[in-house]
């Protein structure tokens, strides 16, 4: 328990703030993190000791394709590792059992893992997915996950809990082809949208544009921008908002499974 490694992708930084809750109920010594969200973030390392916690967020009930091609490159040699999906309030339907299926291959011992709730990439002040989570509940509660987990493993389990999820998974939509606008009259081309999209599809020159074909979707750019000047207002996104705004408005709770 000396070492915890921190492995996520964290468009939003929802899923790391989590996984840093964890690690503190650890009470590791040292936290080594792995950051693979952007482009230059992929790492070939093979994790030798300690304990992993592993974060991804979930889309449309999956592991985004983008997060699983970083993910491949760390491998272990029989570490133990805490599993974490972070999703908004709908459903994590397999995301779990895809990362626990991921993780496995490439070497690590699933002994927990936990689906948390983080405000939804869709959400907008008119319109709140989940906004605001996780909130301090949401830490404190993944907080004592990891002293739990921390237990577990003083007492030599290393067991792999049954998870939610199915296999085969759920059919993987297609997102390609829709991203977010950019308003070129609140637009100050600072390039803070670029800097922080995971798939690198937004380039800044004279004016900002956005290669919607690879888009996943993640809203890191709405986010990040200090001028309001990026929305995504497409059609089938509006459509999707108002169905969660909808239908899942009220707060679920952390689930975990160790």
């Amino acid at each position: 328990m000396r070492t915890a490694h921190l492995i996520y992708f964290s468009p939003t930084g929802t899923t790391r703030k989590v996984c840093e809750a964890i690690a503190q109920g650890f009470g590791a010594k040292k936290v080594i993190h792995y950051d693979v969200t952007l482009p230059d973030s992929e790492f070939d390392t093979i994790l030798t000791d300690g304990v992993a916690i592993i974060g991804i967020p979930v889309y449309a009930g999956r592991i985004p394709e983008l997060c699983l091609q970083r993910l491949r490159a760390i491998t272990a040699r029989q570490i133990p590792a805490v599993l974490v999906a972070l999703y908004g309030n709908r459903e994590f339907d397999d995301a779990l059992v895809e990362l626990r299926d991921l993780s496995v291959a490439k070497g690590f011992n699933i002994i927990a893992a936990g689906a948390f709730i983080g405000e939804h990439s869709f959400s907008t002040p008119t319109q709140p997915i989940a906004t605001g989570r996780p909130d301090a509940e949401d830490l404190k509660q993944a907080t004592q996950f990891g002293q739990q987990v921390a237990t577990k493993i003083a007492s030599n389990h290393f067991d792999t809990p049954d998870m939610d999820g199915q296999v085969p998974y759920k059919e993987r939509p297609n997102f390609g082809g829709k991203a977010p606008q950019t308003d070129v009259e609140q637009c100050s081309l600072c390039g803070r949208c670029a800097e922080v999209c995971p798939s690198g599809v937004i380039a800044v020159a004279d004016s900002v544009t956005t290669n919607a074909e690879n888009c996943i979707m993640c809203c890191a750019c709405l986010r990040a921008c200090e001028t309001r000047a990026r929305s995504f207002n497409h059609p089938w996104i509006e459509e999707k908002r108002e169905i969660l705004h909808k239908n899942c408005s009220v707060p679920k709770a952390p689930k975990i499974f160790i």
